[in-house]
């Protein structure tokens, strides 16, 4: 479980995050809703270890995350895959997927190779290609996927639709609802198309100007027609 207490945090004079708290379940997604500048990205950067939070606390299973460095999260159970499918366009698909892997304890093994490719087919079928070649869903999938080869409990994921036609953000956000199933896998899924994010979560956060303006169960927030109208757009 993941637990968000009075978060806040900012750049400067400009306030993005001010008193967050919230959990985020075992073997749930939980999506975080909002307008741009709600402080959806700034929530997963200060959760990642990204940006540093002004006050407040950030646990994983118990365990503090405030003053963990970004590099040790996936030592910890915590993947996040910021927005902009990074890959490293000059390695390979199977080079790329190794290189996440490094921040876990124990060492990449063929059996971690297996799971992903298991899970992305398209990316087996691809492993020796070199990431420039690949299209946007690929890119996106080979992001998801080598922050899976840390093994992670908790992914925290912004916006893996941006940018991609309709077909492949239902394949992905049918991906997502997979693994959750099947590996009781975590999700923190920050997403501008509500609508879409609402249809895979559990539990829902809205945030507006940095507030939580409402957390409730997925299906009462899409049911809620002056919330959707107000904050998410649908």
């Amino acid at each position: 479980m993941l637990t968000v207490t009075d978060l806040c945090a900012g750049y400067g004079p400009v306030r993005a995050l001010e008193g967050v708290s919230f959990t985020a379940d075992r073997g749930r997604v939980t999506a975080v809703l909002g307008a741009n500048g709600a402080g959806k990205t700034t929530l997963l950067r200060t959760v990642s270890g990204l940006h540093r939070a002004d006050r407040g606390s950030v646990e994983l299973d118990g365990k503090p995350l405030d003053r963990v460095a970004a590099e040790r999260m996936p030592a910890l159970g915590l993947a996040h895959v910021p927005e902009g499918r990074g890959v490293i366009t000059e390695l390979t698909v199977e080079e790329n997927l190794r290189l996440g892997g490094l921040g876990r304890a124990g060492s990449v093994d063929a059996a971690d190779l297996d799971r992903v490719y298991t899970l992305f087919p398209v990316l087996a079928d691809r492993r020796a290609a070199v990431a420039h070649v690949l299209s946007g869903g690929e890119r996106q999938m080979l992001v998801i996927a080598r922050a899976l080869m840390a093994r992670p409990t908790m992914l925290l994921l912004d916006e893996p639709s941006l940018g991609l036609a309709p077909r492949i953000v239902a394949q992905i956000f049918e991906l997502l609802r997979g693994l959750v199933e099947s590996e009781s896998l975590s999700v923190l899924l920050v997403e501008q198309n509500a609508r879409s994010a609402l249809s895979i979560a559990h539990r829902g956060v809205v945030l507006n100007l940095g507030r939580v303006v409402a957390d409730d169960a997925a299906e009462v927030l899409a049911a809620d027609d002056q919330l959707r109208h107000a904050y998410l757009g649908f």
